[in-house]
């Protein structure tokens, strides 16, 4: 939170597209990855992972949208939480380390698997004027890397080649 106050779980959505993958950064919390290409869209709205307090209402009920949490095993994320942060005065960034504490359920699709990423690696620049800028999200970047079992992304600025949506 003393880091990077303004970051603290913004979402930021990314794109591998080798490996078609969606990854879900949320600063300061956690990381998914997504089995799959979502929409920017899609992936903003809150997963529907919790219930309404009247026990006959269904879903349309909430005054905001939600997604369905898939039946599918192969559709459910992997999720990275928070392990440590450091920051670098030299570059100026915010290092954010994410570690799986549970295992996904196998699956038989024949795409690759997120199972072999261990941790993922957030690399970020603090931008206390986040909120005064458009578009409010930051982009983000998957990194090559030689690290097995280690996913690096960078998080910042959307640039002008960058696209917000997909």
């Amino acid at each position: 939170m003393s880091l990077d106050p303004a970051g603290l779980i913004q979402q930021s959505i990314c794109y591998d597209k080798t490996r078609t993958w969606t990854i879900s950064v949320s600063w300061g919390y956690a990381v998914q990855i997504f089995r799959g290409t979502f929409s920017a869209r899609e992936m903003e709205m809150p997963a529907r992972t919790f219930l309404n307090w009247y026990k006959r209402a269904d879903y349309t009920a909430y005054p905001f949208n939600t997604r369905p949490v898939s039946r599918n095993v192969c559709q459910n994320p992997f999720i990275y939480y928070l392990s440590n942060v450091v920051y670098d005065e030299d570059t100026d960034e915010t290092a954010s380390r994410y570690v799986r504490v549970q295992s996904n359920p196998d699956c038989k699709w024949k795409m690759e698997d997120p199972s072999q990423i261990k941790t993922v690696v957030v690399y970020k620049k603090p931008n206390p004027h986040l909120w005064d800028k458009s578009p409010r999200r930051n982009c983000c970047k998957v990194r090559n890397t030689k690290r097995k079992g280690t996913m690096m992304i960078d998080v910042g600025e959307c640039r002008e080649d960058e696209v917000v949506e997909l």
